[in-house]
């Protein structure tokens, strides 16, 4: 290396942290991070306490993994001690060296860690309250822990080897006033986050993780073991993505779902903000949701038809750079060589989940393959689009034959009206609407000229001979009825058929 005149420019450590702060990590974001820490040591059981009274909070994560000697701990204290560039264990959930720390920042302004490892205790602590007031700015790693915390490091006596994590002085922690209330709501979202992020080490039972002493349950967000979930072969990304897989799931319409699965499927943040791709790496999950800035003409976003698609995206972590995952482990942009693949797998499982919203989930066939009878037929004409019924229909074919044998039609005309009534399909008629794609037709719009008098004769016709109204009061009744109104002149030339 060439000697260049150069000075240590070191920055001030309590102004370098707090800006640190400012990461934008939740505190479900935050204690993941720190979870990961303990699944990359093997940990076969993690519990994290969340102890919340009117003096301030206190969080503590205690794992059983392998634990650290005093000089791994004191690496492990260090802002950025290991390089992202380092090669790291296929298993490994972490790149950035700073995730224990920046995680814990963002939470409180005191970090204790205690590790122990062949039955030797190691504790070291920062304190940003002590930096702020340090004179010389320095980066003062304080050894054991604060003398109101150290009762707390008993709790690895419980373990053979493992390792506690202490967050005290919460200032970040907390919304609202910390009422019972608030930490009952703090609890339920970080216990859901959780479930979310480890779902498969929990479901398979790699790990054991408890919240305030209870399991924490595992999310599917596929509704894997649902009938009516539709799903693409598993698919490698190829050659330049070694290592990375892609799935494609299409979950039930809500009316094939019980109320309390379709609400758990929602998932934590809610259906639209979990549609999209669904990003792990080494089974860890690092986005619930979003299309990664794929579309054709515009970046796609999340919008109500396409809530039920879900895709399932593997990655190795040693693709983090290609696909720029970032220090929160809450972004990834996938390259250039796989972006055209996962367009088409996207593009397929939208326009799947779009066409099961639309109809409502009711199937083209049936269980053995058999048509199903629907009763509304959607038509493009010119105009738009028309949505009409067919005449096929069992309950529409019964009243079109008895009225063509002569026969009384109310009960048939009756039960035909009530399948008309609930098979509209609002949800098709507002999705085509708000898409703006087409503008649905109604009112005779677009219609033949010539079938449109032959309705309105009908009609006309049937007030007089079966309501016994004389022409000129049929006429004014047409004027006054939807959609003839629309059409005075047609209906003011309306004569009686001898």
């Amino acid at each position: 290396m060439i000697d260049v005149p150069s000075r240590l420019a070191p920055p001030r450590a309590s102004a370098m942290i707090e800006a640190l702060r400012g990461l934008g990590y939740t505190p479900g974001t935050a204690l993941a991070d720190i979870i990961d820490n303990s699944i990359a040591a093997k940990a076969s059981i993690i519990r994290v306490a969340v102890d919340w009274q009117e003096r301030g909070g206190v969080v503590t994560i205690l794992d059983n993994g392998s634990g650290m000697d005093d000089h791994a701990l004191e690496l492990a204290m260090r802002l950025g001690d290991r390089s992202p560039l380092d090669d790291r264990s296929e298993t490994d959930l972490g790149r950035f060296g700073l995730g224990l720390k920046t995680a814990s920042f963002s939470q409180g302004r005191r970090l204790t860690v205690a590790s122990k490892k062949n039955g030797t205790v190691s504790v070291l602590r920062w304190d940003l309250d002590y930096l702020l007031n340090s004179a010389d700015g320095g980066w003062h790693l304080l050894e054991g822990a604060d003398p109101g915390s150290a009762p707390l490091v008993d709790l690895l006596s419980s373990v053979d080897s493992g390792t506690l994590v202490i967050w005290e002085l919460l200032d970040r922690m907390m919304p609202g006033s910390g009422c019972a209330q608030d930490v009952l709501d703090l609890l339920d979202r970080i216990e859901k986050h959780l479930g979310m992020v480890f779902h498969r080490f929990i479901a398979d039972r790699r790990v054991s993780l408890l919240l305030n002493g209870r399991a924490v349950t595992a999310w599917d967000p596929y509704l894997a073991g649902n009938s009516a979930t539709w799903s693409s072969p598993r698919t490698p990304l190829g050659k330049k993505a070694k290592g990375a897989w892609v799935q494609a799931f299409v979950l039930p319409h809500r009316d094939h779902l019980k109320s309390k699965e379709h609400d758990a499927a929602a998932g934590p943040e809610g259906w639209n903000a979990h549609q999209g791709f669904f990003v792990y790496r080494n089974d860890r999950l690092l986005l619930s949701g979003g299309w990664l800035g794929l579309g054709k003409g515009r970046h796609w976003i999340r919008e109500e038809p396409y809530r039920l698609a879900r895709i399932q995206l593997d990655l190795p972590n040693s693709l983090d750079g290609d696909w720029k995952i970032d220090i929160r482990k809450s972004t990834a942009q996938p390259p250039k060589s796989v972006r055209t693949m996962l367009t088409h797998v996207a593009e397929d499982a939208r326009e799947r989940a779009r066409r099961i919203f639309a109809y409502r989930g009711t199937p083209v066939t049936g269980p053995r393959g058999e048509l199903v009878s629907q009763v509304w037929e959607t038509t493009q004409v010119r105009a738009g689009v028309r949505y009409r019924i067919r005449h096929d229909h069992p309950a529409v074919s019964a009243v079109l034959s008895a009225a063509a044998a002569g026969l009384g039609l109310r009960e048939d005309a009756l039960a035909m009206l009530r399948v008309i009534e609930e098979t509209v399909p609002v949800q098709r008629i507002w999705l085509d609407t708000a898409e703006n794609r087409d503008t649905p037709r109604t009112g005779f719009g677009g219609e033949p000229t010539s079938e449109l008098k032959s309705v309105v004769q009908t009609l006309f016709n049937s007030m007089i001979k079966r309501k016994g109204m004389a022409p000129e009061l049929a006429r004014a009744a047409l004027l006054r009825t939807e959609p003839f109104d629309q059409y005075p002149e047609l209906v003011t030339t309306l004569a009686e058929e001898k």
